[in-house]
């Protein structure tokens, strides 16, 4: 019996079909349908559902320390949201690390934070500071007031 060990390369033809995209509504269906689950460590980028890095303890450690430095420096004048959505148009929303809002009554339960609601964005790219600095970002900043808001990397 034969059993083939690699697989076959990709015709150029299946690399030139569109993808699928998906939409925020899309995205929080299939979340509610069971499709994904909490276990699914993933974020929605322009419409395509991406895959994030496990959190180390590394990474854990720096983003409990910022969280920690963020939460005493602006009291209440802002929230400081750990590795929660922000919804910033109908295909986009990224889970960032560390978000820093303006000030809101309901503390964002009747709604994700949108573009207009942050005030700074911290990713702790530990494995992923390509991926973040190169895709993530110009896909994010784009979109509204978000554009404005401060970003930073730590490696």
């Amino acid at each position: 019996m034969t059993t083939q060990t690699k697989a076959p390369p990709h015709s150029s033809s299946a690399l030139e079909l569109p993808l699928r995209r998906f939409t925020v509504a899309e995205y929080h269906a299939m979340a509610e349908a069971g499709i994904l689950t909490e276990d699914d460590r993933v974020e929605l980028l322009d419409g395509v559902i991406v895959n994030m890095a496990p959190i180390g303890s590394r990474h854990l450690g720096c983003v409990n320390a910022y969280v920690r430095a963020f939460t005493e420096a602006v009291g209440r004048r802002a929230i400081v949201q750990v590795q929660s959505p922000i919804r910033l148009d109908d295909g986009t929303e990224p889970q960032p690390d560390l978000v820093l809002l303006q000030e809101r009554a309901d503390f964002y339960a009747s709604g994700h934070a949108g573009p207009q609601d942050v005030l700074l964005v911290i990713e702790v790219a530990d494995s992923s500071v390509d991926y973040d600095r190169d895709e993530k970002l110009p896909r994010c900043r784009d979109t509204g007031r978000y554009r404005d808001a401060g970003w930073a990397f730590i490696p």
